[in-house]
């Protein structure tokens, strides 16, 4: 277990039968035990393909996890999809702020933590389907700077299994926690497993965002 693990979820929410039924015919399982906090950021790897954002859509529903993550400005512009993808949790930022994609998240996270609101971003590490030379900076830049929970989040092709189970603090020492990543993805294999990206920084202003 990493050195910075955190135990409790006391966070719980009621999820669709139907989601779970439908990942159960699909031969998908979840393992799912609740938040530790209100707010916080979500990382799920491999991101190998247009597959997991289909497969997350549905743990997301059938755990009931209110989510945001980041999309292409433009895909909000598409007539209908635009208002489905909002519905879905996805969130627009502005590129081209003075603070930059990362200021502007934190900036988000500030604002909900001094009203005490619920916010959990999800992003991929990765930023791409592609195979990388490694992890993009921004969600842990993102999670550190604002001082919120990091959650691991399984996409295991392998073993048909998304484990939601692990949560961590960042110390802000990238050997140590990077290390503690690698070990809770140990053995996970994506849809495309020759495409997962080796789980070590590379230097991005982009906090990444999953492909639609």
């Amino acid at each position: 277990m990493p050195q910075a693990a955190i135990a409790t979820h006391p966070v719980q929410f009621k999820g669709s039968r139907l989601a779970r039924g439908l990942l159960g015919l699909a031969g998908w399982r979840v393992s799912f035990e609740g938040l530790p906090s209100i707010h916080g950021v979500i990382i799920g790897y491999p991101h190998t393909s247009n597959w997991d954002f289909v497969v997350m859509v549905l743990v997301k529903w059938s755990i009931g996890l209110p989510i945001q993550f980041l999309a292409k400005d433009s895909l909000f512009r598409i007539p209908f999809f635009g208002r489905w993808l909002t519905s879905l949790g996805g969130l627009s930022v502005d590129r081209s702020s003075s603070t930059g994609v990362v200021g502007h998240l934190v900036g988000l996270f500030k604002q909900h933590q001094q009203n005490n609101a619920y916010l959990w971003l999800a992003l991929s590490p990765e930023g791409t389907r592609r195979r990388t030379d490694g992890w993009r900076s921004g969600f842990y830049q993102l999670a550190f700077q604002a001082n919120v929970p990091l959650c691991l989040v399984r996409i295991d092709y392998g073993q048909k299994h998304v484990d939601f189970s692990h949560f961590i603090r960042l110390a802000g020492d990238e050997s140590r926690d990077y290390a503690d990543m690698v070990g809770v993805f140990e053995g996970v294999t994506g849809f495309h497993a020759n495409q997962a990206a080796p789980i070590r920084p590379i230097k991005s202003s982009s906090p990444g965002s999953p492909r639609t």
